[in-house]
């Protein structure tokens, strides 16, 4: 690996980094405001999200999914439980393990939170079209794998 330094390919890749984080600001502003209504961040939304969908199950796999830290996994779970939108029990067969689920409470909220969200990503993305989202995603997994 050499480190001379090719400004036009910096700039292309400062370019997509760009507009990765814009997209995302943008992003998460919208999906914050239609989510308000509910008292939950965006953030909050998507630990309930990944339990809902069976992508996690424990604190330390809530963490791997959304790429938290556990000091600030812990306080969003913490801000959730006070909320009663989620509930720590111990796990039968390893009580070192802390399994999270949604409560009752939550359960029942969600499926209005999805719907907002659903509104919000239709807008966000609607303006593609044919397979152009697909390829969006593709393009995307290609750099979240990585």
């Amino acid at each position: 690996m050499t480190n001379s330094f090719d400004v036009s390919d910096y700039q292309r890749y400062a370019q997509a980094a760009r507009l990765v984080a814009r997209t995302h600001i943008k992003l998460v502003e919208a999906l914050d405001a239609e989510l308000a209504a509910f008292d939950i961040s965006t953030a909050q939304y998507a630990v309930m999200a990944a339990l809902v969908a069976g992508r996690a199950h424990t604190a330390a796999q809530i963490c791997h999914e959304l790429s938290y830290d556990s000091g600030a996994m812990t306080r969003m779970l913490d801000r959730l439980a006070h909320k009663d939108l989620l509930l720590r029990k111990r796990s039968l067969d390893d009580r070192r393990t802390v399994l999270v689920e949604l409560t009752a409470h939550g359960q029942a909220l969600y499926p209005a939170m999805l719907a907002r969200t659903n509104l919000v990503l239709r807008q966000f993305f609607t303006r593609y079209e044919g397979d152009e989202l697909e390829t969006l995603a593709a393009l995307l997994q290609k750099t979240a794998i990585s």
